[in-house]
C-alpha cells in the first residue's frame, strides 16, 4: 500500500457515496442497538427495497452519534436531518420524506449546545463513517499519517512531534505521552511491544468501547505509529470480553488492515513490520493497571507488581513496553496529519487538547462527548448536559471513576484540566462522569463505590484487601446510624493509611470517594451518625428498629 494507492481507495470511495441521491446513517453502536437500531436499519433497507430505489438511497451502519439518551439515531443527508428514538414503524414514513418535509415527530434538534458546544478531534468519525469498511475510513484521511510517517519522517521526528503538540495520556495518570515514547524508544531490548489499554472497568464509563465500536481503525493507526516510533514489531488490545461488539469490529479491522497490507509485513513498502493481536479481559477491574494487564496478557493471574522497574524499561515477558489507552491512540494520527502546534493551540496550558467524557446520570443529555481541556464542569453539566431534569437540584458530579472524587456546586466554574481536578480532590480519570441531584445520598455514594473497590481488589497487599473492607463495614455502620464520632475518626485514619501504602493505583486511590465527600458533604455524615436520619431518605436506618427491638 503506498500513498497514491490510498488516495485512489479514498477517490472511489467518494465516487461511490455521490452516486447516491441520499444517505441514511443508523447509529450501530452498542448503546443503540440495546434498543433495536438494528430492526431499524433492516426496516429502512427493506423499505428502500420495496420502492426499488436501491440505487438512489444508500442505508449505512455507523458508530455512536453522542446523544444516547435520544436513540436509537438515525441522521439523513444532505438534508442534515437528525431523527431520534426511531423505531422499525417509522421506516416508511422516514423514507417518503426524504425529499419533502421530515417526519415532525421524530426529529432530533441537532443547534442545541449538546452538538455546538462541543469540539471533536477523537470522535470526529463517530457516526459518520461506517466502522466495518477499512475503505470508508480511508475516505477521511485514514491510514495516511502512518505512510507519511514511515516514508517522510524519522522515529525521533515522530517522538517530536507527539511531545510538542502536548499530548497526555487520557487513561487517568495524565503522563506525558511523548516522554513514555520516548523512554521505551531509548530502552535496550531484543523485543518491544505496543499494548493498548482497552480494558474500561469503571462504572458509568463507556468512551473506549464507542470509539473502539465507531472508529476501531483510528486506534490501529496510532497504535502502528507507536510503534515506528519505539522500534517495536508487535502490539496487544487489552479489550474487555463484556465489549462483544468492539472486538468483533477490532477483529474485523485488523483483519482488513492485514489484507490491505496496513498491518503486518513491509507496510506501506517500507522494511516496517507490525502485528496486533487482541486479548479478551475477564472483568477484573484491577487488570487495568499497567502490570496486572501485562501480567494477564502473558497467562498469568492479574495482579500488580512494584514499580520500578517500570513497563518501559521492563514490561510485557520483560521487554520494554509502551502502554496508552484507546483515546490516546485516536489522538495520534490528526495530530501527525495537522502538526503539534495545532492541537497544543486547544485546551490549557498544561492540559493540551480535548477530552472524551461519558455524560451518565441524573442529566437530561446523556452520552458520549467530546471537550476542549478546560471547559468548566457548570458548562458540561448545564449546557452541553442540559442541566438537572425533573425539576431537581444539581448536588455533585463524580468524575475519575469508582477512585475518583465528588465535586459539589461551588466548584462547578472550575476548568476541566488534570491540574484542578486534582486540586479539588478528584481526578480526570479515563473520562467518567456521573452527574448526582438533590436525591443521592453522599455517604451511600461513598459506600456504593467502596463496594465496588473491595469487590475489585486483587487481594495482593494487605492495606486494600483489608482496609477496603473495614472502610466499607465502617460506611455501612454510618449508612444505618450505629456509627459513633470515633468511628469516622478510625474512617479517616483507614484512608489515609490505604491511600499512603497499598501497592498499585487502585489501592492508593480507592479512598478517594470517601475522602472528597467528607470534604465537602460532612455534614451528611454527621447527620448519620448523630442525628440517626438521611436527608435524602436512601439509608435506611435500620440501627433505630434494632434498638427499639
Amino acid at each position: 500500500m503506498t500513498p497514491e494507492e490510498l488516495v485512489q481507495i479514498a477517490t472511489a470511495e467518494h465516487e461511490l457515496e455521490q452516486q447516491y441521491d441520499q444517505q441514511i446513517n443508523v447509529c450501530m453502536a452498542a448503546g443503540c442497538v440495546s434498543t433495536h437500531s438494528d430492526q431499524v436499519k433492516e426496516a429502512l433497507q427493506a423499505e428502500v427495497n420495496q420502492r426499488g430505489m436501491e440505487k438512489k438511497c444508500r442505508i449505512t451502519g455507523v458508530g455512536c452519534m453522542g446523544l444516547c439518551t435520544a436513540g436509537p439515531l438515525v441522521a439523513v443527508k444532505p438534508a442534515n436531518v437528525m431523527y431520534q428514538h426511531v423505531e422499525a414503524q417509522d421506516a416508511p414514513a422516514i423514507i417518503e420524506n426524504l425529499e419533502q418535509e421530515p417526519v415532525k415527530r421524530l426529529i432530533c434538534p441537532t443547534d442545541i449546545p449538546f452538538f455546538k458546544r462541543q469540539t471533536k478531534i477523537v470522535l470526529e468519525n463517530s457516526g459518520d463513517i461506517d466502522p466495518e469498511r477499512i475503505e470508508s475510513y480511508i475516505a477521511v484521511n485514514g491510514y495516511r499519517a502512518l505512510l507519511q510517517v514511515l516514508t517522510e519522517m524519522t522515529p525521533a521526528e515522530v517522538i517530536d512531534q507527539i511531545s510538542r503538540s502536548g499530548l497526555r495520556g487520557r487513561g487517568g495518570g495524565g503522563y506525558p505521552t511523548g516522554l513514555k515514547w520516548s523512554t521505551v524508544a531509548k530502552a535496550a531490548g531484543t523485543q518491544k511491544y505496543v499494548i493498548c489499554n482497552a480494558d474500561e472497568g469503571d462504572p458509568g464509563a463507556f468512551m473506549d468501547r464507542s470509539v473502539l465500536e465507531s472508529d476501531p481503525h483510528r486506534v490501529l493507526e496510532g497504535m502502528a505509529i507507536a510503534a515506528y516510533a519505539i522500534g517495536a514489531s508487535e502490539g496487544y488490545i487489552y479489550v474487555r470480553a463484556e465489549y462483544p461488539l468492539a472486538v468483533k469490529r477490532l477483529q474485523l479491522a485488523i483483519r482488513q488492515a492485514e489484507r490491505a497490507k496496513l498491518l503486518g509485513d513491509k507496510i506501506g513498502g517500507t522494511a516496517f513490520h507490525f502485528e496486533v493481536n487482541i486479548r479478551l479481559g475477564a472483568g477484573a477491574y484491577v487488570c487495568g493497571e499497567e502490570t496486572a494487564l501485562m501480567a494477564s496478557i502473558e497467562g498469568k493471574r492479574g495482579q500488580p507488581r512494584p514499580r520500578p522497574p517500570y513497563p518501559a524499561e521492563s514490561g510485557l515477558w520483560g521487554q520494554p513496553t509502551l502502554i496508552n489507552n484507546v483515546e490516546t491512540y485516536a489522538n495520534v494520527a490528526p495530530i501527525i496529519r495537522k502538526g503539534a502546534e495545532w492541537f497544543a493551540n486547544i485546551g490549557t496550558e498544561k492540559s493540551k487538547g480535548t477530552k472524551v467524557f461519558a455524560l451518565a446520570g441524573c442529566v437530561a443529555n446523556t452520552g458520549l462527548i467530546e471537550v476542549p481541556m478546560g471547559t468548566t464542569l457548570r458548562d458540561i453539566v448545564f449546557e452541553i448536559g442540559g442541566g438537572i431534569p425533573d425539576g431537581r437540584h444539581y448536588k455533585a458530579v463524580q468524575t475519575g471513576g469508582p477512585t475518583g472524587g465528588c465535586i459539589p456546586e461551588e466548584h462547578l466554574d472550575v476548568p476541566v484540566d488534570y491540574e484542578s481536578l486534582v486540586r479539588l480532590g478528584s481526578i480526570m480519570g479515563s473520562g467518567g462522569m456521573i452527574v448526582m441531584d438533590d436525591s443521592s445520598c453522599m455517604v451511600d455514594v461513598a459506600r456504593y463505590f467502596m463496594e465496588f473497590c473491595m469487590s475489585e481488589s486483587c487481594g495482593k497487599c494487605v492495606p486494600c484487601r483489608v482496609g477496603t473492607a473495614e472502610m466499607y463495614e465502617l460506611l455501612t455502620r454510618i449508612a444505618k446510624g450505629s456509627a459513633t464520632v470515633d468511628d469516622l475518626a478510625l474512617l479517616e485514619e483507614l484512608c489515609d493509611v490505604v491511600r499512603n501504602t497499598s501497592l498499585c493505583g487502585l489501592g492508593q486511590s480507592a479512598p478517594n470517594p470517601v475522602i472528597s465527600t467528607l470534604r465537602y458533604f460532612r455534614d451528611e455524615y454527621m447527620q448519620h451518625i448523630t442525628g440517626k436520619r438521611c436527608a435524602a431518605d436512601v439509608c435506611k436506618m435500620t440501627a433505630i428498629f434494632e434498638e427499639v427491638l
